[in-house]
């Protein structure tokens, strides 16, 4: 009995996948969890466990960049226990004769005389082939070799046992010989199909499912959500404090941890996202939905573009908690290894450039969510402090709010609320 194995479903909204590599190969026994490929989708790199028990007999879809849609075949084991009818000639042997050249089929076309029943002998074509050699790589890794035409094959991998990382990729690409385009005879498949277009048209970097997902809910949120935009100063003077002395002492504990500036920033929008509720909503075709916990989004960067993870519940965990948790998340978004419930489904989103020395940007709304603070980096400026000029520390927050859903009163309110909490920062620790 054949069993098809299909291309998943990976979380809402995906409708194709491509596969990296098979951990499998045809012949191979397959058991119950045993992983069968890795592929990637538009958010993350996942592992295709195997489903059912039995021998891996055909593989459809090789391992590459076509990009197979969601419920397509791409292999087909025999169950446990079943055998496989034998036929004359294999379905690897077929596919070898409508490629091979007309000289081989008409030589092997048998005279009118010959015995209908002697077998056709089988070349040297349809013999077995050894088992794919198993590419050991990092998923960023992978992107970036597709990315900068970069044939993993060819390289050594500097990592542990071998692993091709991302420095082996730059290394490659800096090593390859440039293309002398001043010696390269003229062709006419080289000349640009415009005429009055220039020679020189620039290296054009195909669009990752990433990428392109990106650009197609962008476009999305600016066309369909009425944007409006909220600014607020905040003096981060005691929280600059405050967290020097944590991390002073949490160093000083028997399991070291340090909290960045953004552990501190999430926390405190997760507490006042909870105390303002009408800012933790959305939009929908039948009414606002009001969600009944915090699950709060935070944009990580990543070589093909952004993802956002959740902190599910942000509003109910401490600093400690919220901060490993923070940590945990962006190592596997950056290695390609978030499940989709940890991207899928967040509330609200905070996207943080000041380590970038980005003093203030507005962002845009990751739709269906309503909300999306933007903060810009710490930095000295005069304050006034009474009626006196003074020099103190300071963070811009822009908040984008979908009008919909969110009025000015409740955008204000909710800033009002987060600069309260990292302006009195015991009262966020606590």
């Amino acid at each position: 009995m054949d069993i098809e194995v299909v291309m998943p479903a990976i979380g809402a909204g995906t409708t194709q996948g491509r596969i990296l590599q098979w951990l499998k190969q045809s012949g191979d026994t397959v058991k119950v969890g045993d992983i069968l490929a890795e592929i990637e989708t538009d958010k993350a790199v996942i592992e295709l466990e195997a489903v059912d028990s039995g021998v891996l007999d055909r593989i459809h879809v090789a391992a590459g960049d076509t990009a197979v849609p969601v419920g397509d075949v791409i292999a087909t084991m025999l169950a446990e226990g079943a055998n496989k009818v034998q036929t004359p000639v294999s379905a690897r042997a077929e596919e070898a004769l409508e490629s091979a050249p007309a000289s081989a089929s008409a030589s092997a076309s048998a005279p009118a005389s010959a015995p209908a029943s002697a077998p056709a002998p089988v070349s040297a074509p349809f013999a077995a082939e050894p088992p794919a050699h198993r590419l050991f790589a990092s998923p960023s890794a992978r992107r970036l070799a597709r990315l900068m035409g970069v044939d993993l094959r060819t390289l050594a991998g500097s990592g542990p046992n071998g692993r091709i990382v991302r420095v082996d990729i730059e290394h490659a690409a800096e090593q390859r010989p440039a293309v002398d385009t001043k010696s390269a005879p003229a062709t006419d498949s080289a000349r640009p199909a415009n005429p009055t277009a220039s020679a020189s048209l620039g290296t054009l970097t195909p669009h990752t499912p990433m990428r392109a997902t990106i650009a197609r809910r962008l476009v999305q949120s600016k066309q369909q959500i009425p944007h409006f935009y909220l600014t607020v100063d905040c003096r981060m003077d005691a929280m600059m404090a405050a967290r020097e002395s944590l991390n002073a002492s949490a160093q000083a504990s028997p399991a070291p941890v340090r909290y960045s500036l953004n552990d501190l920033l999430l926390l405190a929008v997760a507490r006042a996202a909870a105390r303002v509720a009408d800012i933790n909503a959305q939009w929908t075709d039948d009414g606002v939905l009001r969600h009944d916990q915090v699950d709060l989004s935070f944009a990580v960067a990543l070589d093909s573009g952004l993802i956002t993870p959740i902190l599910r519940d942000a509003d109910r965990k401490g600093l400690r908690e919220l901060s490993a948790e923070v940590r945990q998340l962006t190592e596997q978004a950056r290695a390609g290894r978030l499940r989709p419930e940890q991207y899928e489904g967040g509330s609200l989103t905070v996207s943080n450039l000041g380590m970038h020395g980005v003093k203030s940007f507005a962002a845009i709304i990751n739709p269906p969510q309503s909300v999306i603070l933007a903060a810009g980096a710490v930095t000295r400026q005069p304050v006034v402090d009474g009626d006196a000029l003074a020099i103190g520390h300071v963070m811009s927050l822009t908040l984008s709010a979908d009008h919909r859903v969110v009025d000015g009163a409740v955008g204000a309110r909710f800033l009002k609320d987060v600069r309260h909490l990292l302006e009195h920062p015991i009262e966020l620790i606590l």
